[in-house]
């Protein structure tokens, strides 16, 4: 299972809207998501600044990932307004006509990888990899936090920032805070290219 685990406060909480934090690009690569809704209708673009300097196994993970075309077409399974949005299930988050029930309980082929927990704290347009209870389980699964999340600082593995598009990130259709977040007929993202 690769879900984050979340404290019931943060469930009943909904944090008000937060502009990203300021942030220069860095010596990573980014990852440009075209968002699409659940019809097809494209949504806009976001762009998150990869930390390889603060994760190199988790970012190398990300772009080889991407690079593959393994994120293309995978759903926003699990949204909580005020907290995250979080996506990545390439087994089974797959926007292609199945069932996205499972969406969130898988990964890659690829293993899991050991955690790379840093000094970069959980704020508003954070990226972060999602795992199970176990620190070394993250895999393909990754969140964008919508809002700070400083609890989680230490806990999971900071990957990268929000550089732009933080419109279409707020825009992306939100689960039921009752249902764990789970997204009934989900944005997912349509293609996800690496840009050097």
């Amino acid at each position: 299972m690769r879900k984050i685990l979340i404290p019931a406060f943060v469930l009943a909480a909904s944090a008000a809207s937060a502009q990203a934090p300021a942030h220069e690009d860095g010596p990573g690569p980014n990852m440009v998501i075209e968002v699409a809704g659940a019809d097809g209708t494209a949504k806009g673009t976001i762009t998150l600044d990869l930390l390889a300097d603060k994760a190199p196994n988790h970012v190398a993970r990300l772009v080889e990932l991407a690079k593959a075309g393994a994120y293309d077409g995978v759903v926003f399974h699990r949204v909580i307004d005020g907290f995250m949005a979080q996506t990545g299930d390439v087994e089974n988050g797959k926007h292609d006509g199945a069932s996205t029930a499972m969406a969130g309980m898988g990964g890659s082929d690829l293993p899991d990888l050991e955690a790379e927990f840093n000094d970069v704290s959980f704020g508003a347009g954070t990226v972060g990899m999602a795992r199970s209870q176990d620190p070394n389980s993250a895999n393909s699964q990754f969140f964008i936090d919508l809002a700070p999340a400083t609890f989680l600082d230490g806990q999971y593995t900071v990957v990268g920032q929000l550089v732009d598009g933080w419109d279409v990130l707020n825009q992306i259709k939100k689960g039921d805070a009752n249902a764990n977040g789970a997204v009934e007929a989900p944005d997912y993202m349509s293609k996800v290219t690496i840009v050097e």
